[in-house]
This record gives structure tokens, sequence and C-alpha cells, in this order.
């Protein structure tokens, strides 16, 4: 069966491309996606406290999120989706394309969770009507072609008092030498080809894109150790860095 996927205007047919060559790699620790799971572990972490802070939940709870409906946007394997799902999270996730969904579908099965993956783009969504409680925008933003277009469609996507979480690379000569040249060439953390320069997303870019109706409440810098390969917060943005926004509460839905 030959291989499907969505286009749009802000899909970049040569990044699609990319991922669905590497998509049966998702959930070996060992391969090409290491360094996703290792984040993966940090940035739930770091998604759970800041969730249960804005919605009034125990952070302590075994399932803390239970009710809430997250979006997963660009859920790849599904590694975050699978870890808000054991949060008690009701979640949707979307790809572009098939081999993805795919990949997300059957290890949601073996591992007993009950998850949305979806063949779709945020301006579909949008189309539908969905909103959710939080929006999971994590190393995404980086891939697209039209991010103003792409921000707009994903904060109509957020209810209102809703939240969005962002996590991306800053687009500075730091995180050209860290993170493209370091991470891919040098250390071969990641496939070379991964991240673009031109792509790199500025904090500023991002509020810009999302509009005055989502308020910033959190952000921070995110590192990793080239010796232990763990990672850490830093006040630091000038490499990869997270920003929590929150949907005006008292903001009608587009």
């Amino acid at each position: 069966m030959s291989a499907v996927h969505l286009s749009a205007p802000d899909i970049d047919p040569k990044e699609v491309a990319y991922f669905e060559g590497l998509a049966h790699r998702w959930w070996d620790e060992q391969g090409p996606f290491w360094p996703l799971h290792r984040l993966n572990r940090f940035r739930a972490d770091y998604i759970r406290a800041q969730l249960c802070r804005v919605f009034a939940r125990s952070a302590t709870a075994k399932q803390p999120l239970e009710g809430l409906d997250i979006l997963d946007i660009g859920c790849g394997g599904g590694i975050l989706s699978e870890s808000m799902a054991r949060l008690g999270a009701r979640v949707t996730g979307t790809e572009i394309t098939d081999k993805n969904i795919r990949v997300s579908q059957i290890h949601a099965a073996w591992s007993g969770l009950d998850i949305d993956y979806r063949l779709a783009t945020a301006r579909q969504l949008v189309d539908e009507g969905k909103t959710f409680d939080a929006v999971m925008n994590m190393e995404v933003v980086e891939h697209v072609d039209d991010l103003p277009g792409f921000l707009a469609d994903c904060a109509q996507l957020v209810r209102p008092g809703g939240v969005m979480v962002v996590a991306t690379i800053n687009r500075t000569p730091l995180a050209w030498l860290m993170a493209i040249i370091g991470a891919e060439r040098v250390m071969g953390w990641l496939p070379k080809g991964t991240h673009h320069y031109r792509k790199l997303v500025k904090p500023d870019e991002l509020m810009d894109g999302l509009g005055a109706q989502l308020v910033l409440l959190d952000r921070t810098g995110v590192r990793v150790s080239p010796f232990t390969r763990a990672f850490s917060f830093t006040s630091s943005m000038a490499v990869n860095y997270m920003m929590l926004f929150r949907r005006n509460a008292e903001a009608t839905e587009q």
C-alpha cells in the first residue's frame, strides 16, 4: 500500500517525506529518536505540573489530568500522547502522515490506551469546530512552512480558559551551533537534516502568531548535558525552550 499524507499551505512536503522514512523507529529508545524519549520524560513532568497549576489539580494524584481534553499536534509515534493518556487525559493525537498514525495506533493498542489518533491538520480541526482544554505543540513549529497561519489555527483550538504548551528551538547562532552542528553533525544525536536554521522560531514570533487572546503564563529554557544526556531547566532560551500560554477565559470561541 502506498503512503498517504495530507497537504496544506503550511505543510512542507519535504518534511513529510523525511519523517515518513523514520516512522518505524519512533519507539526504539536506542534508535534515532532516543533524544525524544528522554526529552519526553522531562517535558511530561513540566506539562503535568503546569496543567495541575492552571486547572487546580493535585500533581500527586495518580491521574491528575483526568477529564481534560488534550490535543497533541504532530504526535509522531505517540510518545507524548501516551504520557498524557496515562495521566488520565482524553487525548487526540494528529499527524499528517499515515505511517506515523499507524505506528501510534498499534503502540497504543499494545499499551492498552484509548487514544484518538487522526490523520488531520490543525486547519481541519478548526473547520470541524474542535476545541481542547490543552493543546500540545511540541517540536512542530520549526517544521511548518506557513508559521503565522499554523499558529493562528492552533490558537483557535484552545478553549476559553485553556492552555497551549509550545516547545521548539530558537533561531540564534548558539542554537545553530548546538542543535544543528553539535547535535546532528558532531554528536549524531539527531539524524542530519532534522532541523533547518531558517525555520527555527524565535519566542517573539510565537507570541505574535498566537495573538493577543493567548497570554504567556510561563517560559523556560531547556538544556541537555553532552556528558549525561540529561535534560534540565535553564534561564537561557537561546537554544531549546518551552512556553505556556492561556486563552482568556472570557474569550469567545472563533
